[in-house]
């Protein structure tokens, strides 16, 4: 408030002229042109685009005012004693009926701050970036009336005694980011280059493909080695489901294989794990068997965290020692930022092993909301669901260390679960054209033999390339 005072002190005309402007509508002010780079972020569908923005948040103050009886309105709902969870119409309403603010007034709140901070000149925006994530927000909820959810949870299930209250706004429908390029172009190819065509995901998209290929991959030779283990060296079955995750004898089993492995396999290995927490839990049980020590007789290890910054110094030790022979292991997580844009090509990942099936946390309520969304909108059962996305995202796990056709490298699938047809079937063709019936239902030792003849059949083929 203090900024624009002095504004309508020194530079009044600047403010009336976005008042102006404004009253054009946002297609006519062109900072939100139908351009190319409109597709960037297809938020805002094409008839707000066309509307003159509210006349009661025109003026600078009068948005301003909106915006702290807006806050205070979500204030006061962070004080719920229960869970709450309201769909997108109901949520507006009640925003209506305590603090006055219409729907309409909203959905323009994203573009009614973007507006004022360009005609206010502010240019260093780190100090406003909480402001903007409460405009995203209402605009969101203010946009759209279906495939949203707003959950608000009072405290941390692990630690309900603490009240640490969260508001969230959970999409459902993956087809509303999409829509808008269905509707802007006759043709549109979506490619992967890691997942095969799957029968879910036009019905995820909400679209009828009219040419689904599959197309194998050009490998100079025989350079992908899956595996799928199902138990250990003691024959005791290994899985990372509720029940047997915390099992002393599936824990000693998942430290032995990685042992095995690192004595065995040269340069960089990457193992997947299902989260941070059984993460946090299996290297602290490895630390106190004292498999942990074993294993950087071999290599070094490192981890990935949640903090951005120690992840990536993590990450450039971890090269640094593949590059310089010692060789290394990386400790990551299923959906994590390693799991989903970062590359282990060549000598930085020569195993990648998938501890578990990488379910989604099955209580979460943003899944439960999510998953009777699906149901009634698409009629997409949970089970199919809940298998199709873990599977996928091992799919991604594994798929880190196989990045051109001259490279090579071994995928352990280590969990019983994958010896189940209806899980294997799900990975896709590319792995499952070299997971041979020899490679199923291994035990370390078995997995070991296999691993060995691999690395001494493909260092032969390298060196003759």
């Amino acid at each position: 408030m203090r900024l624009i005072g002095r504004f309508k002190a020194t530079d009044a005309s600047r403010l009336r002229a976005e008042y102006n402007r404004l009253v054009e509508g946002l297609a006519q002010r062109g900072n939100l042109a139908l351009t190319d780079a409109w597709l960037a972020n297809p938020a805002l569908p094409d008839d707000i685009l066309k509307e003159a923005v509210p006349g009661n948040i025109r003026r600078a103050e009068h948005f301003l005012s909106v915006l702290r009886r807006f806050v205070q309105y979500l204030k006061g709902r962070l004080q719920t004693e229960n869970v709450e969870t309201e769909g997108p119409v109901a949520f507006v309403a009640s925003v209506n009926s305590h603090a006055g603010i219409d729907q309409k007034m909203l959905k323009f709140c994203y573009d009614r701050l973007h507006s004022l901070m360009l005609t206010l000149e502010i240019t260093d925006t780190d100090d406003f970036l909480h402001i903007q994530t409460v405009c995203d927000f209402a605009t969101l909820v203010g946009t759209y009336t279906r495939g949203f959810s707003i959950i608000i949870e009072p405290f941390d299930e692990r630690m309900p005694h603490i009240p640490d209250p969260v508001l969230q706004l959970s999409c459902h429908d993956a087809s509303l980011a999409m829509k808008p390029v269905f509707d802007r172009f006759q043709s549109v190819i979506i490619t992967s280059g890691t997942l095969s065509p799957i029968d879910l995901y036009p019905r995820l998209l909400n679209f009828n493909p009219v040419i689904s290929r599959s197309f194998t991959m050009s490998l100079t030779r025989d350079c992908i080695c899956p595996m799928v283990l199902t138990r250990g060296s003691d024959q005791l079955p290994v899985s990372t489901k509720f029940d047997m995750r915390s099992d002393p004898g599936v824990v000693r089993n998942y430290g032995r294989l990685l042992l095995e492995m690192v004595a065995a396999v040269p340069d960089g290995i990457v193992c997947f794990f299902v989260s941070y927490s059984y993460m946090d839990g299996i290297v602290n049980s490895w630390n106190e068997m004292g498999i942990l020590q074993d294993v950087m007789q071999h290599k070094l290890v490192f981890i990935e965290t949640q903090d951005v910054v120690e992840t990536t110094l993590a990450l450039d030790n971890y090269r640094r020692a593949c590059d310089c022979g010692r060789g290394a292991v990386f400790f990551s997580v299923a959906r994590g930022k390693v799991a989903e844009g970062i590359d282990f090509d060549r000598h930085y990942g020569r195993l990648v092993i998938m501890f578990g099936v990488p379910f989604q946390y099955t209580l979460s309520r943003i899944l439960l909301a999510r998953l009777e969304y699906l149901r009634e909108t698409f009629q997409i059962k949970e089970g199919d669901f809940l298998t199709f996305d873990a599977l996928r995202q091992a799919a991604q796990c594994v798929g880190r260390v196989i990045r051109s056709k001259a490279d090579y490298g071994m995928m352990i699938f280590a969990d019983k679960r994958y010896s189940r047809h209806d899980k294997r079937s799900k990975l896709p063709g590319w792995i499952l054209s070299h997971l041979h019936d020899a490679h199923l239902n291994l035990s370390t030792d078995m997995a070991l033999h296999i691993a060995r003849e691999f690395c001494q059949v493909t260092t032969m083929d390298s060196s003759i390339v």
